[in-house]
């Protein structure tokens, strides 16, 4: 299996919500190895390039699968509603093509606000929404990317500009 290379993890917009609450589980055998190999990168301090369409989260689908959800419309339409409700919480845009300026420990910070439900309308109708809210309510116990700054009020709309 090919795995994500060094620079960068290319992740689709809905996938930065979806490594906040993994676990370990997935589609697949390969797709959790995949899957687990690019949320380790994230925990070890990897930037996050955001792509359009696959990611390197999708590689493990695109691999095994004749015609993986990966590259359905609706997976497009979460990326779009994904990046809208993370763009508005951060204060700073984000969009495929461009390296995401995401804050220091941006998982823990975001983990409120996804909680609250306040950045997940690209949750609505997937298959693992009702587990991603299990992990959210059990405080994210078991997910693999570690607590590494204070959380967010999901509430507040803070300036990120200077990553803190």
């Amino acid at each position: 299996m090919s795995r994500p290379g060094p620079g960068p993890v290319r992740l689709r917009g809905h996938h930065l919500l979806c490594v906040l609450t993994y676990v370990g589980r997935g589609y697949t055998p390969r797709f959790v190895e995949g899957m687990t190999a690019v949320v380790d990168r994230l925990a070890a301090g990897a930037r996050v390039e955001i792509t359009e369409g696959p990611d390197d989260i999708c590689a493990g689908l695109l691999a095994e699968e004749e015609r993986p959800h990966c590259l359905d419309p609706e997976a497009a339409a979460r990326d779009r509603a994904a990046l809208a409700s993370l763009s508005d919480l951060l204060g700073t845009e984000l969009s495929p093509g461009r390296p995401a300026d995401l804050p220091d420990g941006w998982p823990e910070r975001l983990r409120p606000a996804f909680a609250a439900g306040v950045i997940r309308p690209a949750c609505a109708g997937c298959s693992w929404e009702a587990t991603c809210t299990e992990i959210a309510a059990g405080g994210f116990s078991g997910a693999r990317l570690e607590r590494t700054a204070p959380p967010l009020d999901p509430q507040a709309r803070p300036n990120w500009s200077s990553k803190a």
